[in-house]
């Protein structure tokens, strides 16, 4: 009987790969003692392939940039067997990597703390509004998502901004732009802001950013992350 299961969770996983795009998860790795670097990851397993993969980051927060060899990828040889998710790509990633966390004072520990998280399924290609508060010292915002998107097919393109709008405690308003809309994305079909998080005792936000990527033909859309930052 146990054999029997086996076979039925290899044969299920196996027809899901045929349809199913492949869905990263978002992992939030800490930031510095002084906010001015992040670092995130996020993994999955190919939907085609069955082979996981991670990726890694490090952001200058301030300039809202990778740091200089801040994006690393690994894409391991072999497929996944039944009832695994692919996270042994990013314990070999992030084991391989130790020295960049070290070179950045990036601290696990200092994740981010959040001030919004989507529940919402929509695919967020017409743009969306959400408001945020930190309730430690009062700020609320208002965040705009504006997504550009042209072509259709392998030639689609897109691209966003966000407008945000910052009250802080005593009243003050102030306005602030995210994002690069002159860059392009290659068959990315929409973005959503997915979470908000701040440093701990820190005025850097972080907005990750959910992007559904075209995926093989006959598979729904690939799903992967990316973080626009803010330091006030």
């Amino acid at each position: 009987m146990a054999k029997k299961n086996i076979c039925i969770t290899a044969i299920l996983a196996l027809a899901a790969s045929l349809w199913a795009g492949d869905t990263a998860s978002f992992v939030d790795l800490g930031f510095s003692p002084d906010g001015r670097t992040y670092m995130f990851a996020q993994y999955g397993v190919q939907s085609g392939t069955l082979k996981p993969w991670a990726d890694l980051f490090v952001v200058d927060v301030p300039r809202n940039n990778f740091v200089a060899g801040g994006k690393i990828s690994y894409f391991h040889d072999t497929p996944v067997v039944a009832g695994q998710d692919g996270s042994g790509a990013l314990y070999r990633i992030i084991s391989r990597n130790t020295s960049l966390a070290d070179q950045y004072r990036v601290d696990f520990c200092r994740q981010g703390q959040p001030l919004y998280v989507s529940l919402e399924n929509d695919n967020g290609s017409l743009g969306e509004t959400i408001e945020f508060r930190n309730f430690e010292n009062g700020d609320s915002y208002r965040a705009r998502l504006v997504p550009f998107t042209e072509g259709s097919g392998s030639a689609l393109r897109s691209s966003f901004y966000i407008d945000l709008e910052r009250v802080s405690a005593n009243g003050g308003r102030r306005t602030y732009t995210l994002g690069t809309p002159q860059l392009k994305r290659p068959l990315v079909a929409s973005y959503r802001i997915r979470k908000v998080m701040t440093a701990p005792r820190d005025g850097s936000i972080i907005f990750v950013i959910e992007m559904k990527k075209q995926a093989a033909p006959g598979s729904d859309f690939d799903i992967r992350y990316m973080v626009e930052a803010i330091r006030f």
